[in-house]
Parts: structure tokens; sequence; C-alpha cells
């Protein structure tokens, strides 16, 4: 087909295509396919689906054929774009993956070779690196596109770019190096920064919950053990659970961004012997070179071998501190779904939000959800790193170049994501306290048969007698609750049972929950002082910055 179809062409051929049918037109279409409008409405209107009722295909097309001006700012909506990036990844993450940050990178990068090869002696003049500096950041991308299209390299196309608007300097650019010398160190490079601005989110996140813990230290609450009432804890102790996990997940993150090394300038297969020729032999020149970049780029360490690549096992290890803080993510964020079906705990919701397009009473946790979806797909992501590593072959293969290129930035903006999504959910948590006390009220009876027996023995009782009477009333009180839908009613029948007339002034107190919590908040308390506290100071100075999702 020669060519390529517009969208109204497409959408007419789609049209023809299916059985016909009479549709409505909304209210907002008739508005907008007659006479003038402004074209930020209309696109808003076509792309967006901002009106108010729902509109089919041939909605759609009408409003392209009454508005063919604005079929260019629709076109993005005609082919698939990644929901990362257009509902959910903040902008400087988005960013640090663009094209615009990676060739800009390329280009930087190019620059700091000339720059350390003419400080140690080869014919590279100041004009030369003046100008490409000029022209670091205005990528001509629509060119570099015709250029990879030619060569099927896109390493050359760029270097052609780059060297059409820097005729002086086109003999020195990419001088010596093979295409890793940018493709992996920009890698590098996107990695450490994409470290960087991750972990003042979650440190965030760990600074919320922790806030919410120290809020509720000694707020009693039911454990469960296989989703089963358990002995009572508290609400506080609770989110130190997930705290615990969140403070390993920063300390990986952390260690992760600090083991990552340059690339540096090692040639094409590793041996430097492209640079080696270049400096006559001169093995010290060789090594400052590869010094001298490393330290531009600022980076304190480069590997000190490499294949054409660095190793691929650098992926594994940065990936999978990101797959790991996806697990304890879906995790907290479970919690939180089942707290909020027990109405115990609920995550923020929107004024005007909606929770159910057929069910207007219902309150979704609907961030919650999307963060075990998205973490789902972040624990995923795990899987192409380790069989990338896993089949390179000898000193490299091209089989990893076009799964990285989905693999690496996928998992640094679903962890983006889910981090921003957690910390809005964590900065409005709402605990009800009363449904907790009744549901504690509920089970407590049954959990107190221990403190009862032991009052009984201290008060002259049989220990044996005491179990079987309590072992008695409480298959009756279950009785009561299984089979006939009612309370708990097992501390009335213990009151209402002669035997137990001499604790009777103490039963008050056996049943105060606080004396079921143990020491839960003295564990919150030191737990917080000695190590989630300290392990925030290095980011004080990020904690000021507050989450509003748009969606």
């Amino acid at each position: 087909m020669a060519g390529t179809l517009t969208y109204a062409q497409v959408a007419t051929t789609s049209v023809a295509m299916r059985p016909q049918r009479r549709f409505e037109t909304s209210n907002a279409v008739k508005k907008f396919s007659s006479g003038p409008c402004d074209a930020r409405s209309c696109r808003r209107l076509l792309c967006a689906g901002q009106c108010d009722s729902p509109r089919s295909s041939e909605e759609d097309l009408l409003l392209l054929q009454r508005h063919p001006a604005h079929m260019e700012g629709a076109d993005e909506f005609t082919k698939y774009r990644s929901p990362l990036v257009s509902r959910y990844a903040s902008k400087e993450m988005s960013y640090n993956f663009s094209d615009k940050k990676k060739f800009t990178t390329w280009r930087k990068l190019w620059i700091l070779l000339a720059k350390a090869e003419k400080a140690l002696g080869l014919p590279i003049t100041d004009a030369q690196i003046q100008e490409m500096e000029s022209h670091a950041e205005d990528i001509d991308f629509a060119m570099a596109a015709e250029e990879e299209r030619k060569l099927r390299h896109d390493v050359m196309a760029h270097v052609h770019t780059f060297a059409h608007y820097c005729p002086t300097a086109a003999p020195i650019i990419h001088l010596g190096a093979t295409s890793c010398y940018v493709g992996d160190n920009t890698d590098l490079i996107m990695l450490r920064d994409g470290f960087d601005i991750l972990l003042p989110k979650l440190a965030r996140v760990i600074d919320r919950l922790a806030n919410f813990a120290e809020k509720y230290a000694d707020l009693p609450t039911l454990g469960f053990t296989h989703y089963q009432p358990a002995q009572l804890t508290t609400v506080g102790k609770r989110a130190c659970l997930w705290l615990q996990d969140l403070a390993m997940d920063i300390r990986n993150l952390q260690r992760a961004r600090d083991d990552l090394r340059f690339r540096g300038v090692k040639g094409t297969t590793g041996t430097q012997a492209s640079f080696l020729q270049l400096f006559q032999g001169d093995h010290d020149k060789v090594e400052d070179l590869d010094r001298m970049v490393t330290d531009m780029a600022g980076f304190k360490k480069a590997y000190l071998v490499t294949g054409q690549t660095y190793s691929r096992k650098v992926d594994i290890d940065s990936l999978s501190c990101l797959a790991s803080l996806g697990a304890t993510v879906h995790k907290i964020c479970t919690d939180i779904r089942l707290l909020a079906n027990l109405k115990e705990i609920e995550e923020p919701f929107e004024k005007e939000q909606i929770g159910s397009s057929a069910m207007p009473y219902k309150r979704n946790p609907m961030r919650a959800e999307r963060c075990c979806s998205l973490a789902r797909h972040l624990v995923a992501l795990m899987a192409d790193p380790l069989q990338t590593a896993s089949v390179q072959w000898l000193e490299r293969t091209l089989d990893d170049s076009a799964n990285r290129r989905i693999s690496l930035p996928e998992s640094f903006l679903t962890a983006d994501i889910v981090l921003s999504t957690l910390q809005n959910i964590t900065e409005g948590l709402v605990v009800y306290p009363k449904v907790i006390e009744r549901h504690i009220r509920h089970e407590l009876p049954f959990m107190a048969t221990e403190n009862i027996i032991m009052a009984m023995v201290k008060a002259g009782g049989n220990r044996q007698d005491c179990h079987e009477k309590i072992r008695v009333l409480s298959q009756e009180a279950a009785a009561v609750v299984k089979q006939e839908g009612g309370d708990n009613d097992l501390l009335a029948r213990v009151q209402r049972d002669p035997y137990f007339i001499p604790i009777l002034g103490q039963l008050d107190a056996l049943l105060d929950p606080k004396t079921f919590i143990g020491r839960a908040p003295q564990q919150v308390a030191r737990f917080l002082s000695e190590e989630i506290r300290p392990l925030l100071e290095p980011y004080k100075s990020k904690m000021d910055v507050k989450i509003e999702l748009e969606l």
C-alpha cells in the first residue's frame, strides 16, 4: 500500500467494513461539530473523551471531518502510547528515559571524549570542541531518523547528524570509540539518575508511614494469621512491619546506586586497542583517558574489565532491587485493601470520586489496587535482565538491545509510579477506631479465656475444671455466632455461671484490649528511633514534597 493512511481514511475504512447502525450524536459533539471552535477544546473532546455521553467512532470521524485542522494534534492518539508515561509517571522520570535525554547525553559523552583526548595530546582544537558544545542540545531528530533508516545503525545516524551541524568537528566526533561508548555509558547515567529520582520518593513514603506508626503506636487492633483473627497487635506496630520491608528496599536501592560504575573508554571488545593505537602505544595515556572521562561523567570508578558492553549482571543488580520493592508495595497495598474491606482503614477518597459506575455507595481502594497491578508488572520485569545476562555470547551479542530498551525504562517508570501513588496513600490514610473496637469486642472474649483461667486458678480454682467450663461455654457462644448470626455472648455466659463468681469483679480488667498488645508500643518507639529516623537523615531536605494524583 503506497503512502500512509490518515486517521480519517482509517476511520472511514473501518466504518465501511462494520455493519451500519444508528447512533445519537452527543450534545458535546453537536456543539463542537458546527461552526467555529477553539482548538484546545475540540482536541480535548476528540482525544480525551470529555463529552457528556459515550461517543462512537462515527462521532469521532464526524469531529475530524468538521475540524480537519485538528487532525495533526490528534495524530498521537491514533497509535499505542505506553500508559506508564501517558497516564502515570512523573515528568522527571519520563524525561530521564526520553530520547532528548538519551541523545543529548550521547553528544555530551562525545564532547568529554574529545576534551580528554585533546588534553592528552591528540590534535583536537578548542574550536572543534566549542562547535560541539554549541550544538549539544539542538538535535535534529528528523534528520537522525532519516539517517537511521538509511544506515540501520542508531549511533552512526546520530554521529552523522551531529557532524552535519558541526562540520569543523566532524573528523574527531566518536574518535576511537565504539557504539557502546555512548550507548552503555548513557544507560549507566540513566540508571544512576533514575535511582536518584526514586530514593527521595521512597524516603518520603517511609517518613509518612513512620508518622502514621507513631500516631497509632498504642491503638489495639485484631492481628490476623491465615487471615483469621489472632492475638491483638496495634495499628502502629502493623505499619512497622511495612516499614521494615521498605527500610530494606531503600538500603538495597542505595547500594545498587552506589555500586554502579562507568563503562568508560574501552573500545570494541573491551581491550582499548583503538585508543592504544591513537596514543601510539602509550598505556599510561590510555588509562588516563579512561579515568578522565569517568571523572568528568560524574562517576568515581569505571569497570576495569568489560567486553563490548558492561556486564549485563549490572542490570540484574539494578532491577532486582526494584522488583523487590514491587513485592513490598504489593504486600502493603494488599493489606490496605483487606483492611478497607473490614472498614478499619481506608485510603484517601476524593470528594467527587466515583467508586463504581453501577453502585454509587462504593468506596473502592483504587489507588492500592493500582499499586498492586503495577507492582506485579515491576516484579515480572525482573525476568528480562536475568535471561538477557544468561544468553550473552562471548564479548557480546545484540539480542540484548531491543529487550533493554523496554525493560530498563519500564522498571524505573513503574517503580516511580508505585512510589508516587503509595506516598499519596500514606499521606491520607484514614483509620476508624470505632470499627476496630467493634471487631475487637467481637473476638476478644475468646482470646481472654486464658486470662480468665489464670485468674480463677489464682482465686483457688482448679485449672482443669476451669478449662472444661470455658471450653463448653465457648462452644455454645461460637454456635450463636456461626449458626444464628448473633453476637459473641461468651462474656455474658461467664457472668451468669456461678462457678466464676470469685473473679466477676476482675472481668473488665481481664478484657481490657491494652493488656493484650504486649510490648507493641515500646517496639514501635524503639524501631522508629533506632532504625527508621536515622535512615531518613540524608533526605531531610526533600521531605516537604506532597503528591497529588491526577488520575
